[in-house]
């Protein structure tokens, strides 16, 4: 009878082999998918794109993989938005430590978010050029989204339901009563641009250098009132999922969020990257470099909204959304 149960019981167990792939098979059945589009229209040159799906926190392990998308808009010059482009990222992954689950890599996210704006900016400022650059930065990993932005490129998150989250705060001095007051405590001036006979125009700016904006990366000609500490949100979706609109200030100078996010509801991603372009150009015409990237995060269970009939090939349009490939 003994050796009857131990048989019995060697038959119900099941290799190990056989539970990992079980496992693998569950993580990713609730793993979304991650659809993307990206359109713009250049006035300057001075706006970059980073886009990367193949991030891996464990190399070479594929569940423990990560996607991330951001925005640079330059000023005076491109140098510091092509220098985040290129270096922000690695210095946010060496901040993190070493061997950590994923609960606990996404709690460490932020800090390291944060240390490694800090040391983007410090790196380039030591290379002695002015330029400066707004930094919007998101990554995503299964359904957590964590965001780290300077300036005032936007990433929006739009729901079921129709509901609009900003997921950025905008660091202009002319909307944003707590960075003025940041400013001007630390020492700073704030005001508008004189003109002859004392008139005063334009936004309002951090004085010396009269640079609108109050956080930016780069931008060593005006002073220590400017400061390359982001603001960090990090938020959980529901297994609905959701779609992140992340812009450059020529889509939102432009275009309410709200209205951004509902005019290219229904489309997929890549159509609707290209509408909210549209939209903006329609709504201001190209004043600035204009910028869009759309992520739907997308329950594994879900279809993919259709994709509309094409339409007759219009050569301006072309011209308008030149994809520029992945990095």
């Amino acid at each position: 009878m003994a050796s009857g149960e131990g048989r019995r019981h060697h038959h119900d167990l099941v290799p190990l082999a056989a539970l990992l792939k079980r496992e693998m098979k569950s993580e990713k059945m609730e793993k979304p998918t991650v659809r993307i589009g990206q359109a713009a229209q250049s006035k300057k040159g001075e706006d970059y794109f980073l886009i990367k799906i193949d991030c891996q926190r464990v190399p070479g392990n594929s569940s423990t993989s990560f996607s991330v998308f951001a925005i640079f808009d330059g000023h005076n010059g491109n140098a510091a938005a092509v220098y985040t482009k290129e270096n922000l990222l690695n210095h946010v992954l060496c901040a993190l430590p070493r061997g950590l689950g994923r609960d606990e890599w996404l709690q460490a996210l932020p800090r390291a978010l944060v240390a490694g704006f800090v040391k983007t900016d410090k790196e380039f400022q030591s290379r002695g050029e002015t330029s400066g650059t707004t930094a919007t930065f998101v990554i995503v990993d299964r359904w957590t989204v964590t965001v780290a932005s300077v300036g005032d490129s936007r990433c929006i998150l739009d729901t079921q339901g129709g509901a609009v989250t900003t997921l950025t705060v905008d660091h202009r001095l002319e909307e944003n009563i707590e960075e003025r007051e940041r400013v001007t405590a630390s020492g700073g001036e704030v005001g508008r641009l004189s003109i002859v006979g004392g008139a005063e125009i334009g936004p309002l700016r951090c004085w010396p250098g009269g640079l609108c904006l109050s956080r930016s990366i780069g931008d060593m000609d005006v002073g220590e009132f400017i400061v390359p500490i982001p603001y960090v949100k990090q938020v959980k979706l529901s297994k609905a999922g959701g779609r992140l609109i992340i812009a450059s200030d020529g889509i939102w100078d432009a275009v309410s969020s709200e209205l951004a996010a509902k005019s290219c509801r229904g489309l997929p991603a890549e159509l609707a990257a290209m509408q909210v372009v549209k939209e903006a150009l329609r709504t201001r015409g190209l004043k600035d470099d204009t910028t869009c990237i759309v992520v739907d995060i997308i329950p594994p269970d879900n279809e993919l909204p259709p994709t509309p009939p094409p339409k007759k090939r219009n050569k301006l349009k072309d011209f308008f959304f030149v994809q520029e490939k992945v990095p």
